[in-house]
């Protein structure tokens, strides 16, 4: 299982001080089937709760997903900030999920290598 996320989900994570943690916490919550909305085209909502803090007052997190094989979380908000996304950004997303979903090894580690996507290490919280 491979978690991801997207270098733009990275800078706004940093930004919020949102730990990985969180998104390891989201990704084991969607492997026992908890998943706030499906999308659609392999794209889900999980909310995310704010460190110190609940999921009410915390932040919407949008990632694409094959539950159980890759995560990556593509898009992230804070809760205050907007109830919802619009219709075009869903499709968007499903767009990039779908192409961040499709690569192969090979390509993977290319877009690892050149920083498109970073890799979330979930394995200290697995055991």
């Amino acid at each position: 299982m491979k978690v991801l996320k997207r270098k733009d989900f990275a800078r706004w994570q940093a930004s919020e001080r949102l730990p990985d943690t969180a998104l390891c916490k989201a990704v084991q919550e969607m492997e026992s089937g908890l998943v706030d909305a499906d999308l659609g085209g392999f794209v889900y909502k999980k909310r995310v709760a704010r460190p110190g803090g609940g999921k009410s007052g915390g932040y919407r997190t949008l990632l694409t997903a094959r539950i159980g094989h890759r995560y990556v979380f593509l898009h992230g908000f804070p809760k205050s900030d907007k109830a919802n996304i619009t219709q075009d950004e869903t499709k968007a997303l499903q767009f990039a999920g779908k192409v961040f979903l499709e690569l192969s090894a090979e390509d993977l580690t290319k877009a690892l290598n050149v920083g498109v996507l970073l890799e979330v290490s979930c394995e200290e919280q697995a055991h």
